[in-house]
């Protein structure tokens, strides 16, 4: 009788058990593109997107954010400026596609939020302390 050297049973991974944490992750993340505050949040941005008047907020935000930040770097930013930038966020939100997304987006990442809490709640694991730091010594 010859012997194999090969193992003669070999270990497979069932996707269906779901036993493998990649393979949970693919689940996770398309049960998450079914749930319901990602369609609308999906819907409401894509509102957005198509809104011309959105969009011309979006752009005259985006530049004066892009002035004052410039402006605060080299110490030249003014409370008129920051004012200015908040007029322009609050005239930005006043428009009904972009009310929508905000809250839509506000309701997923609640929803996000308290599925990271059930995911991380049999982890003795405490990331908080390598939040925006690189170096622990």
């Amino acid at each position: 009788m010859a012997m194999s050297t090969e193992s003669e049973v070999e270990p497979e991974i069932d996707a269906t058990t779901g036993s493998q944490p990649e393979t949970v992750a693919d689940d996770l993340g398309a049960a998450i593109a079914d749930m319901p505050e990602y369609e609308r949040f999906v819907e409401t941005k894509a509102a957005v997107e198509r809104n011309p008047e959105a969009q011309q907020k979006v752009q005259e935000f985006e530049r004066l954010r892009d002035q004052f930040v410039q402006a605060r770097q080299t110490g030249e930013a003014t409370q008129d400026d920051l004012e200015t930038l908040q007029n322009a966020q609050q005239e930005l939100h006043k428009v009904p596609e972009m009310a929508e997304f905000l809250q839509a987006q506000d309701e997923l990442d609640a929803r996000l939020e308290r599925l990271n809490q059930e995911i991380t709640a049999d982890l003795d694991i405490d990331f908080g302390d390598r939040i925006g730091g690189c170096c622990n010594d």
